[in-house]
């Protein structure tokens, strides 16, 4: 049985020992990130975590596995969203979590040096042997859960992106400008449609001027999407007025057979607004 009070005890009344041997013992001339930072409040921080973590592990011979697993992985997020170990290279966190868990041994071996059992080889060689298993989820569900969280981030920075590449501007009080630069793949383009609509009723706008002059090429989906946009404008009463249509893209527009008929299409930016100022003046 690998539960064994004494030993909790023994490792507890160490942790704060653990924590200090552990940062002095790192190699500031190799490392980076935070573990080479010479910021006071970042090393506070930095031991504070590792503390906690000592505090936690040595729970792992007196709990039952699912809480201990549970604890642990809880413990691992927030190392995992933490700014600092961010910045840090993984491999470098993952070498610092093999250090500590060489430390866990020692003190391990330590331990088993001093308890009077028979059957203590065995013991020891189950307590090893859960300690280097904790520690592999550790370290496994650590690079699991910085994934989601940088996955997490890329894509809350691609959304800011694609709604700051498309920015509805207001002209007046019912009046809005979306000048759509650069290319605009589908996930763009569903992007531009869905903003556009929401901020249109949001401004309570009834002319929308969208300028495609710095836009070069589309395909035949995105451009399909677009028109959709200007479909889905007229249904909820907003008027579109298409600026800067490029051949190519008026070409890609005719071949999938969509209707110009009811849509007032100008060369400029500058037409569009002049055509509409002297329509609603």
């Amino acid at each position: 049985m690998h539960r064994n009070n004494d030993l909790h005890t023994f490792l507890l009344t160490r942790a704060r020992q653990l924590t200090e041997a552990w940062y002095n013992s790192i190699d500031k001339s190799k490392a980076s990130g935070v573990y080479s930072s010479s910021d006071p409040n970042v090393i506070e921080n930095l031991k504070k975590q590792n503390f906690e973590f000592h505090q936690l592990f040595c729970e792992v011979f007196i709990i039952d596995k699912e809480t201990f697993n549970k604890r642990l992985d809880d413990w691992v997020l927030t190392i995992a969203e933490d700014k600092q170990h961010l910045e840090t290279p993984t491999h470098n966190i993952i070498k610092e979590f093999m250090r500590v868990r060489n430390q866990y041994l020692d003190f391990v071996n330590e331990f088993a040096q001093g308890y009077q059992d028979h059957n203590i080889f065995d013991q020891m060689r189950m307590w090893e042997d859960i300690v280097i298993e904790s520690f592999d989820r550790a370290m496994l569900r650590f690079m699991e859960l910085q994934n989601q969280v940088v996955e997490s981030q890329i894509q809350s920075q691609q959304q800011i992106i694609h709604e700051l590449g498309t920015p509805l501007i207001s002209l007046n009080e019912d009046t809005a400008l979306v000048p759509l630069i650069g290319n605009i793949d589908p996930t763009r383009a569903k992007l531009i449609l869905e903003n556009t609509l929401q901020q249109c009723v949001q401004k309570e706008v009834s002319y929308l001027f969208i300028d495609l002059s710095g836009v070069v090429m589309i395909d035949t989906m995105v451009a399909h999407q677009l028109f959709q946009l200007i479909d889905a404008l007229e249904l909820i009463g907003v008027k579109p007025i298409l600026s800067g249509l490029r051949p190519e893209i008026a070409q890609t527009a005719v071949q999938l057979g969509l209707n110009f008929d009811n849509l007032t299409i100008t060369s400029t930016l500058a037409q569009a607004i002049t055509i509409n100022s002297k329509a609603h003046p």
